[in-house]
């Protein structure tokens, strides 16, 4: 079997590098992993197949930048192109980037099997370029490999239940990969932050592109790093881009982009995540901290309903008020909610499965 893998941000490098291991484990199994591009810089980007063990992408098309549309319709193109060339028996996709949506219309469109990791997300907040990706790359892939009880009830919610595709609860990928590489965590170099602190993340276009949300989001970590407990924040360079664009000035502790051990070493020793990113409030479950999202709604909702993390949007007093009122409680993951680290092996045993049956090996 020849798996075609689309990747083009951090959060699909850290989840293909767990399936990849998976499938070298496999005989009869081969991967060509495609990098768009999508996430270009090289802290962003290279460190991640360095660290994570990724073998090297077959092809790197270097496509970045423009708007959503431009950067989907050329991603389209040239996978089209490759997929004609490589003819793999399936696509794989990841989460909801546009890289996976382009992935996912390429192969559809060539009548190749599409397989989506992390299907069945809903946010249900459509003005997210994200919902709209996962939305349609649901629509056309054939196994929907879904995390949760959540993404499973969406898509039966949907009417998937009566399509042809196949939806297996497998469990997070992402689970996996922070158990995999927690004991090869380092810190960032240079790092001398004394004692306790909170862990920001800031990127999501709702937030860096909209001049008020950003406005009171920095306010609000420069009160909590003011006042509370000091704020690192691993600084993405849209967010970089943004506040230098409005004018704004960041008073915390500020640090370049950081590889996946580090962040999962900031994640380990930190008091509590404050976050807008979907991935990271997971990673804050998986290392026990509670967490506070600046976003309206979560693609994550059962950790709203554990409690362990909060929605306080773009509101500066919610934000504080959710900082102050989370960072005392104790938070203990487990290993039901995700998967228990088994999600790699439930993915590639089950594309086995399914590549037997068409063939009629099965």
């Amino acid at each position: 079997m020849r798996i075609f893998t689309v990747i083009g941000a951090r959060p699909q490098f850290i989840k293909a590098s767990v399936v990849s291991k998976a499938i070298q484990g496999e005989g009869g199994v081969t991967e060509t992993i495609v990098h768009t591009g999508q996430h270009f810089d090289s802290n962003m980007s290279d460190v991640f197949f360095g660290q994570l063990g990724i073998p090297r992408p077959t092809h790197q098309l270097d496509i970045h930048g423009g708007s959503h549309g431009a950067m989907t319709g050329r991603m389209l193109e040239q996978l089209e192109f490759l997929m004609l060339q490589e003819k793999p028996d399936r696509v794989m996709v990841y989460g909801d980037t546009n890289s996976t949506l382009a992935g996912a219309l390429a192969a559809a469109k060539l009548n190749i099997p599409v397989a989506h990791v992390e299907a069945g997300l809903r946010s249900f907040n459509m003005r997210m370029p994200e919902e709209i990706n996962r939305i349609l790359t649901d629509q056309v892939s054939d196994v929907l490999f879904c995390p949760t009880d959540a993404a499973v009830n969406n898509l039966q919610n949907e009417g998937f239940s009566n399509k042809t595709a196949a939806i297996e609860k497998v469990g997070d990928v992402m689970q996996d990969a922070a158990l995999l590489f927690a004991k090869k965590a380092a810190p960032p170099s240079g790092f001398d932050v004394p004692g306790d602190f909170i862990l920001a993340t800031l990127h999501r276009a709702e937030n860096t592109d909209d001049p008020d949300r950003l406005e009171n989001i920095v306010a609000a970590l420069n009160e909590i790093h003011a006042s509370d407990i000091p704020v690192v924040l691993p600084l993405h360079p849209r967010t970089k881009a943004a506040i230098e664009k409005y004018g704004l000035k960041l008073n915390v502790f500020l640090i370049d982009p950081v590889g996946y051990f580090e962040m999962v070493w900031l994640l380990d020793h930190c008091r509590l995540v404050l976050t807008d990113s979907g991935g990271v409030q997971k990673e804050a479950y998986f290392f026990s901290k509670p967490c506070v999202t600046m976003r309206e709604q979560t693609e994550w909702v059962e950790l709203i309903d554990a409690g362990v993390n909060m929605l306080a949007g773009a509101c500066k007093q919610l934000i504080e008020a959710g900082v102050q009122s989370k960072i005392t409680e104790s938070v203990v993951a487990s290993g039901d909610m995700y998967g228990g680290g088994q999600a790699s092996s439930r993915i590639v045993r089950s594309l086995i499965d399914h590549s037997s049956r068409v063939s009629g090996l099965g």
